[in-house]
């Protein structure tokens, strides 16, 4: 795998994912994380048009039922691309749901792009994405602006960075398709017509949960929808549509429910607009370096008169007296009989 075009790491995070998809020109879909894969939650969000799955990497996958789903090495009706970037798993993950959507209006950009490269092996597919200056650049535009060394990633270090991956799950012609770039092709999971594949994809998902050790909780889930403001103002114009009908029909004080869920429906968009405005300023925050500002504010305290250095040599104290406190709660705990284990871990 190479790191054409340096491809930086991004969040697992919707409203990241949601800029990413509008930053390369498609409309009208979300993303939203999911913190289950019951019949209820995932009905609530219909349409669905297909899951982005975060887990840590193993390696190649063991043995298991979920890997026992044929490889499809040749199928002109799904759009696979292998990856040979690192670090682009996460817009693989969300090019696999798009570009294989019947529904979703990809945009010219993307359009343009899927005809390009669709009679393309998956490699060729795979460095014709990391060869998208487009592609590239709405990517790496959620990257945190971070000049310091991370001693997690610093390559000096003898620590093993854990790796995390990002897949796709999504319906393809009556099919549920695992869409994983660092396999050799899309595993096809068997026949899911219409809405049934989201059932069929929780025990899958599950069966790969399963096979982690009882200690590892680092997973993530999210979905692409419609977008929920469209979806809920278009709720509001039928019921609205039903409520009139009904009232010419039994007179103005009919339809309480109807009203009842107008007024709701209006309540869940204006939640919406506030959740868009506040990932909208987060995606700012990502983008922006504040080693500036906090260097002139250091510069700032140090010009007035001994200010930095009171204010650094209180910081020592107060660590100082943290840590005799940690000792003598450790001490209490130990002649009580109790593990000293369990306060180090909130330390």
């Amino acid at each position: 795998m190479s790191d054409t075009g340096n491809w930086c790491l991004i969040e697992s995070d919707p409203g990241v994912f949601t800029g990413l998809i509008k930053g390369i020109g498609v409309q009208g879909v979300q993303v939203e994380e999911i913190y289950s894969i019951d019949k209820e939650t995932l009905e609530d969000l219909k349409p669905v048009h297909g899951l982005i799955f975060l887990f840590k990497w193993q390696g190649r996958d063991p043995a298991s039922a979920t890997n026992q789903a044929p490889i499809e090495y040749e199928n002109p009706d799904v759009f696979f691309a292998q990856q040979v970037i690192t670090n682009a798993c996460a817009t693989q993950a969300i090019l696999s749901i798009l570009l294989n959507s019947r529904t979703i209006e990809l945009g010219e950009e993307l359009s343009n792009f899927k005809a390009f490269v669709s009679d393309f092996p998956a490699e060729i597919k795979g460095h014709a994405i990391s060869n998208s200056d487009v592609i590239r650049a709405v990517h790496n535009s959620f990257s945190r602006s971070d000049p310091f060394i991370n001693e997690m990633n610093d390559p000096s270090s003898k620590e093993k960075e854990d790796l995390f991956h990002f897949i796709a799950y999504t319906p393809i012609n009556g099919c549920l398709y695992e869409l994983d770039g660092l396999q050799e092709g899309p595993r096809n999971h068997g026949p899911a017509p219409g809405d049934s594949w989201l059932e069929k994809v929780g025990p899958i998902i599950q069966e790969r949960m399963a096979r982690y050790e009882g200690g590892e909780i680092r997973f993530n889930l999210m979905a692409v929808v419609d977008d929920r403001i469209k979806v809920y103002q278009e709720k509001v114009a039928a019921y609205e549509e039903q409520l009139k009908a009904l009232q010419e029909k039994e007179g103005p004080e009919a339809g309480a429910w109807l009203k009842g869920e107008i007024e709701n429906l209006r309540g869940d968009i204006v939640k919406e607009e506030g959740k868009r405005e506040k990932q909208a300023r987060e995606n700012k925050l990502r983008r922006h370096n504040f080693i500036p500002l906090i260097y002139e504010i250091l510069k700032g305290l140090a010009q007035e008169d001994g200010r930095l250095e009171g204010l650094v040599e209180e910081g020592r104290t107060r660590a100082k007296a943290e840590a005799e406190s940690a000792k003598q709660r450790k001490a209490a705990a130990a002649a009580a009989g109790g593990a000293s284990e369990d306060v180090d871990m909130y330390e």
